[in-house]
């Protein structure tokens, strides 16, 4: 049997387009892993979905002047047509106002209740007599009452990733009208967490798969004292909350939304005609469930989730793995959609194609700290790593075979101790890529993928078998016969990275049907001798402009594609 895997990213807010920051976080990191483990031959699903739900939707749709179910229809459709675009392979890019969610969350919340864990109580929330509204989450913002962020949102400071309830507020205000709310009484359901303390604890002490960051910020966050947390809202657009006497209350967007693993993959088995494919997933304990998500959602997806799933008494796996990157930056900035810092995914691919910013982004992911993005490290990144060490060796490999002997494979004599060691680094290249991708160091596969060239590089330098072709025109044959097998590697070893590229190389080779075909063994299973390839095109071409022109053109593209 196959190994199982499902991949999941989080779900975006669908109130605005994506940035980079938002991609490399959940969505590329994510895909990168669901391309490899389909690759080495599991069954692999990727799943996720837009946020249509929560107080961001709603704001959204008050400042535009839309319903937000105009505005959540307009987005999902523009994000999901843009992630084909960077060739997201999901297996299912769903929805929050999908039915089968709404069932699903209602159905489980219900079940939780009635194992104990939900409660209603009278609380204390902040109410705009101006516009005559509860203020939830984002409906309110004023300063961190834990690190004097002058900003923070009524669920969560960006700024020192604490968790907040609106109440906790300094100064707050009512992010439509600005003024200063009062307090008034509301009656909330709650999930118990405390009661589930010690199951949560257990489950991440235990967990040898969570990133140092994620287990040393969650065991913190328990340590602080885990307190009933909200699962409904004083808001009209979201999941009718199914709870007697809470008719006029919707779900929490972030207890419903991270359900939502769940409602993807059992909304996948139906379209797939298995209707019961999703059990395979989430109860086989030899199943494995990977997160990617950024540092801010960590406690979302290591205790709000496995509380839920472990209240639900249904028996459901926990997370395997969650991989939470730090934020990417633009020049030492935070993306900020008002202030237009950071670069958007639709902006990005009118400006270069989508290897070239997928290999970037995982060249360069933040994993162990904050990242920065800046015209001159892409280019860096372009030219010297893509260009000059990845596209040169295959090009002037495959080149040379197809101008001097005649596009066949050329049939190698006796292998020297140099040839030899080239294959025996090239096996060993191709282990660490999987093993660095399987333990989540995405940002050093790829720069092990890009070393595998470089040895390539330095092989031929070295051996020089153009001037052999004079004098032993044999002994070059083998040289390229070499050459040639580790292109194929890196044909097939590319492929999660940058698919496009990795197929076209494909095609040069031609091999038989498409790389996302093959297995991930195929990168060191030789090329025949007397095999016949295709003419070689370029794969990639330097980026000459200065940082200047591209800010101009960025610029350009900006006031073309509107706002986001």
């Amino acid at each position: 049997m196959p190994e199982k895997v499902l991949v999941t990213a989080a779900w975006p807010y669908i109130n605005v387009t994506p940035h980079l920051g938002n991609l490399i976080g959940s969505i590329l990191s994510a895909d990168v892993t669901a391309r490899y483990y389909r690759l080495k031959g599991a069954d692999a699903l990727m799943v996720s979905g837009s946020d249509t739900h929560g107080t961001p939707i709603e704001v959204e749709a008050i400042k535009q002047g839309i319903s937000p179910k105009a505005l959540t229809d307009r987005n999902h459709t523009k994000v999901a047509e843009l992630f084909q675009r960077w060739n997201i392979s999901f297996n299912n890019y769903t929805s929050t106002e999908n039915p089968i969610h709404k069932e699903f969350v209602q159905k489980t919340l219900l079940e939780i209740e009635k194992n104990g864990y939900i409660f209603s109580q009278q609380t204390q929330m902040l109410y705009c007599e101006h516009d005559q509204r509860f203020l939830p989450d984002r409906f309110v913002e004023g300063k961190c009452p834990y690190c004097g962020c002058e900003k923070a949102r009524g669920d969560q400071c960006d700024l020192c990733g604490k968790l907040l309830e609106p109440t906790l507020l300094v100064e707050p205000y009512c992010i439509i009208c600005k003024t200063k709310p009062v307090v008034k009484t509301t009656r909330h359901w709650y999930i118990n967490l405390s009661k589930l303390e010690q199951p949560l604890t257990e489950y991440i002490e235990n967990n040898k798969q969570l990133p140092v960051n994620v287990k040393s910020f969650s065991l913190n966050w328990i340590k602080e004292g885990l307190k009933p947390r909200a699962v409904t809202r004083d808001v009209e657009w979201g999941i009718q909350a199914p709870f007697a006497g809470a008719e006029d209350k919707t779900v929490y967007v972030w207890v419903e939304a991270v359900m939502g693993y769940i409602s993807a993959t059992i909304e996948l088995s139906q379209k797939m005609g298995k209707p019961e494919k999703w059990r395979e997933f989430w109860f086989d304990k030899n199943s494995k469930t990977l997160y990617f998500v950024g540092k801010d959602n960590i406690p979302f997806h290591t205790i709000i989730l496995p509380a839920l799933l472990l209240a639900s008494g249904q028996g459901y796996n926990l997370p395997w793995s969650v991989s939470a990157t730090e934020f990417l930056q633009f020049r030492g900035q935070k993306a900020s959609k008002s202030q237009r810092v950071g670069i958007w995914i639709d902006e990005a691919l009118e400006m270069f194609p989508a290897d070239y910013w997928r290999f970037f982004l995982i060249a360069t992911r933040p994993e162990s700290k904050d990242t920065n993005f800046t015209w001159d490290v892409f280019k860096e990144k372009i030219n010297a790593d893509l260009n000059d060490t990845f596209g040169n060796f295959i090009h002037r490999t495959l080149s040379f075979i197809n101008s001097k002997f005649e596009a066949t494979i050329p049939n190698p004599s006796k292998l020297d101790q140099e040839d030899q060691a080239v294959l025996d680094t090239l096996k060993e290249k191709v282990i660490q890529t999987a093993k660095e991708i399987e333990d989540g160091w995405l940002q050093s596969a790829a720069n092990t993928l890009i070393s595998i060239s470089r040895v390539g590089n330095q092989y031929l330098n070295t051996k020089e078998p153009w001037n052999l072709m004079k004098t032993d025109k044999e002994k070059a044959g083998t040289i390229f016969y070499v050459a040639a097998q580790v292109v194929k590697a890196i044909t097939v070893v590319s492929e999660p990275f940058i698919p496009q590229t990795s197929q076209q190389l494909w095609k040069t080779l031609n091999l038989q049907g498409a790389i996302q075909q093959s297995n991930w063994s195929n990168a060191l299973a030789p090329i025949d001798v007397g095999h016949k390839i295709n003419k070689p095109e370029p794969l990639f071409h330097k980026i000459d402009t200065d940082e200047n022109k591209l800010d101009e053109r960025l610029a350009q593209i900006r006031a073309k594609v509107g706002p986001k």
